[in-house]
């Protein structure tokens, strides 16, 4: 992978547990080539930690606005966050 130059951590609210979320990100991320992890909050949203090279990670952001084909995305705020957080690999951490 290229040197990390974004991080963002991500949190995505709607109906977007149970739907495939995870896994569908997971996807999205190595297809992408970005680093990080997703994971389901109790509240019902969903946290995705995502870094990698600048134009990388804006584009999983834009795919997170849309979700999977079951989701239904009502409302999604970023954040900065530490490049050195994100796991090598891109993962679902719970």
């Amino acid at each position: 992978m290229a040197k990390v130059a974004r991080a963002f951590r991500v949190r995505i609210r709607g109906t977007v547990q149970g739907v495939g979320f995870r896994a569908w990100t997971l996807r999205q991320a190595e297809a992408l080539g970005v680093s990080g992890w997703v994971r389901n909050e109790a509240d019902g949203s969903v946290t995705v930690l995502v870094a990698g090279p600048e134009d990388a990670v804006a584009a999983m952001i834009e795919r997170l606005r849309e979700g999977p084909r079951a989701a239904r995305v009502s409302d999604l705020k970023t954040e900065h966050a530490d490049p050195e957080e994100a796991p090598p690999a891109f993962r679902i951490t719970g």
